[in-house]
């Protein structure tokens, strides 16, 4: 594994919790260094890290608060 990606990954503690749970990944890295976007994209996903993900938390988190509002009045 390059230098660069062991230091991102030791940079990141989303990055070495996923791998610890995924420990296929290290030997995806290793043969594969270019595989580093296919894992970001994948720890983005599993710790819903993405601008959609925390659009629809917030979408959510308005609905919940407009809805205890209505039961409140």
């Amino acid at each position: 594994m390059s230098l660069q990606i062991q230091f991102a990954i030791k940079n990141n503690p989303y990055y070495t919790s996923y791998l610890r749970n995924n420990s296929y990944w290290y030997k995806i890295l290793n043969r594969n260094p270019k595989a580093f976007k296919d894992f970001e994209e994948q720890v983005k996903t599993y710790y819903h890290l993405r601008p959609s993900d925390r659009l629809e938390n917030a979408i959510n988190t308005i609905n919940i608060v407009t809805n205890l509002m209505s039961n409140l009045k």
